[in-house]
């Protein structure tokens, strides 16, 4: 019987529809999702799709069983010392919910006041990681054997990676907003459907906008011949911004607010900055660089008031 190797019952519960009362239901609501292959003469064999989403054990699956999520928690800024280390054993739909409320336990937290009360919460958004971990189990390259999806944390990050490089389509810059597109569309689109991931186009928006709400450095985007790699950094104030990073987060920013239906300002930078209205000349100079690194332009060319000027990204 295929449930012997896929587990369905919280498929069910990802898409709120009751659970199939017998196995001829149970069979054809499997081949309906292309989890298997049903032969005419009787039998047949678990896909690809169904393994990946709903395996009990991917170590059942050779072709797949070196895909499994590894998480590694290290000590300190580098991979010198490994604090520990988990690998996944399921498919991704039906643990998803687990990997992340696994790394969100891993992760340091800060005292925050929320409506007039002291509460704890993780540094790094979830929404955040939610979408960022998703979009790395599902845009990998299948065909990359013996790596998969790989979440780092360090003390001061946490790196999320998977096999393959960007596809040419493709651009670093242009990832936030855009339409997605997939190497492997028929899982982004199951994933969709169990509600794992946003719907297309919004993921990294609203990244974008968590991270930028936390405080937290931009969201930098790494790809290597063969990997992926989005990083998220814990909060840092402007001082300790490098250059490049104080540039991309005025990049990220217009971006955001032209994807919001709005415009970046000197105020909406500052207040996306945690900066002070003293601070104005220092994002003024930190826009003008931008413009000069034509990252992004004045909305209205024609506007020669500095004050209330409007800026998107130069591509807009």
């Amino acid at each position: 019987m295929f449930t012997t190797f896929l587990s369905i019952e919280p498929i069910f519960k990802m898409l709120e529809r009751p659970v199939t009362t017998t196995e001829e239901e149970t069979l054809e609501w499997m081949a309906g999702e292309r989890f298997i292959i049903r032969e005419p003469a009787g039998g047949g064999y678990v896909t690809n799709l169904g393994a990946i989403a709903a395996a009990r054990k991917l170590a059942d699956f050779p072709e797949l069983s070196r895909k499994a999520v590894r998480v590694v928690v290290y000590d300190g800024l580098n991979k010198a010392n490994t604090k520990q280390e988990k690998e996944g054993a399921k498919g991704y739909a039906i643990s998803f919910q687990g990997l992340m409320v696994y790394i969100m336990s891993l992760l340091p937290q800060s005292e925050v006041i929320e409506n007039a009360q002291r509460t704890k919460r993780t540094v790094y958004p979830e929404i955040a990681l939610r979408e960022i971990v998703a979009n790395a189990l599902i845009h990998q390259d299948f065909s990359i054997s013996g790596a998969g999806p790989l979440i780092e944390i360090f003390d001061d990050r946490i790196e999320v990676s998977n096999p393959g490089g960007l596809l040419p389509s493709k651009r670093l810059d242009r990832l936030i907003g855009t339409q997605p597109e997939s190497r492997n569309e028929q899982l982004a689109r199951t994933f969709r459907r169990y509600k794992i991931c946003e719907e297309r186009g919004s993921g990294l928006l609203k990244a974008g906008l968590q991270v930028e709400l936390y405080g937290l450095p931009p969201i930098e985007f790494t790809a290597g011949p063969n990997h992926f790699k989005v990083t998220l950094f814990t909060p840092r104030t402007f001082a300790r911004m490098s250059a490049q990073e104080r540039l991309e987060a005025c990049y990220q920013h217009a971006v955001l607010k032209y994807y919001s239906d709005s415009a970046m300002t000197n105020k909406s930078l500052r207040e996306r900055l945690k900066m002070s209205e003293k601070q104005r000349s220092m994002v003024s100079v930190l826009i003008q660089e931008a413009i000069d690194a034509k990252l992004i332009k004045a909305a209205d060319p024609n506007n020669k008031s500095k004050k209330f000027a409007e800026y998107v990204p130069l591509w807009a």
